[in-house]
């Protein structure tokens, strides 16, 4: 699918696969298998899925942390997979990351200040007024006392630690930004408020977004499309509210089927869809569509189209101008 708007894209994946060799003990195990997505200018890309579906291995693919075994991943339009560090450095400029555990992604021995000063030093460029003036304007545009830079990270809250994390990945004014679970290592009372900071810096700065979560209600809040991914594979792509109003692949029904609402009434609470079965593992020879053996719609198909589940894996194919889903019935 195209991205959403007509900005071209920052950042794109083409058929990018990460194959793990067990050397004998099990077959081949795919991590992310055949993912293709665009994520364009001043854009929100989420992505969502159960825990080991791939989401942050992908993530970490975009920012070249780790090599994909197959495919392209393209920066400005330019494939990335294969530059060395050097080569890099200039990129990762404009491509930066905020993790998801605030506390083990800043190191303990260093004050915020010299965290903050890190992009600076590393690429080399001296911004106006000098480096520690520039962390503190940080400091303060991230909603932090710019007097607190000589402090070290315990000395914050969880929150005000992935404050300080967003403050380092927009040092350098980047064009694009992996969240990989910003706030779900945060309390709900937090979360709120780093995801208006967030909106409010993308407005700022143009940046695009890839928003990695697992909980579907904070995706809705912030993306403008969304992916869902299960065992490494794309299973449905599609504007917002077109996913969450009109969900097509099996497997995203049930995963919004969980989200609770607030205050309920009967009509609003959708029912509750329990997957059963066992997930199957992303093996390089699994044949047919790997989430057969849960798909409560394969429970109550027969002959030919039981068959077809089987045998062959459902492609990424458009069912609308805003959506696409891998399933042979969607």
């Amino acid at each position: 699918m195209e991205t959403g708007g007509k900005q071209a894209a920052v950042v794109s994946a083409d058929d990018v696969s990460i194959r793990y060799d067990a050397r004998g003990a099990a077959p081949e195990f795919r991590a992310v298998n055949g993912v293709s997505f665009e994520v364009g200018a001043g854009e929100t890309l989420g992505v969502v899925g159960e825990s080991g579906c791939g989401k942050s291995t992908t993530a970490a693919m975009v920012m070249r942390l780790v090599d994909p075994t197959a495919g392209e991943i393209r920066f400005d339009g330019k494939d990335i997979v294969g530059l060395r560090e050097r080569q890099l450095r200039p990129v990762r400029r404009d491509l930066q990351i905020v993790f998801q555990d605030p506390h083990s992604s800043l190191n303990p021995k260093q004050t915020v200040g010299t965290i903050l000063s890190a992009p600076f030093r590393v690429q080399r460029i001296e911004p106006e007024g000098g480096v520690m003036a520039e962390a503190r304007r940080l400091m303060e545009r991230v909603g932090l006392n710019p007097e607190h830079c000589n402090r070290y990270p315990h000395q914050f809250s969880g929150g005000q630690r992935q404050r300080i994390g967003i403050a380092r990945a927009i040092a350098l004014r980047p064009r694009m930004v992996v969240l990989d679970e910003p706030v779900s290592a945060l309390d709900v009372s937090v979360q709120a408020q780093v995801l208006n900071l967030l909106s409010g810096l993308q407005e700022e700065f143009g940046m695009a977004y890839l928003f990695v979560a697992h909980d579907l209600a904070v995706v809705r809040h912030s993306s403008d499309r969304v992916i869902v991914m299960y065992l490494g594979r794309v299973v449905e792509e599609a504007e917002r509210e077109v996913l969450y109003e009109n969900p097509a692949h099996p497997y995203t029904r049930a995963l919004l089927s969980a989200v609770p609402v607030p205050v309920p009434t009967a009509r609003e609470q959708p029912e509750r869809i329990l997957l059963s079965g066992d997930v199957e593992q992303g093996e390089a020879d699994t044949r047919g569509c790997p989430f057969r053996n849960r798909c409560p719609r394969y429970v109550d198909l027969a002959g030919s189209d039981r068959t077809r589940c089987e045998e062959e894996l459902p492609p990424l194919l458009p069912i609308g101008p805003k959506q696409a889903a891998a399933c042979h019935f969607a």
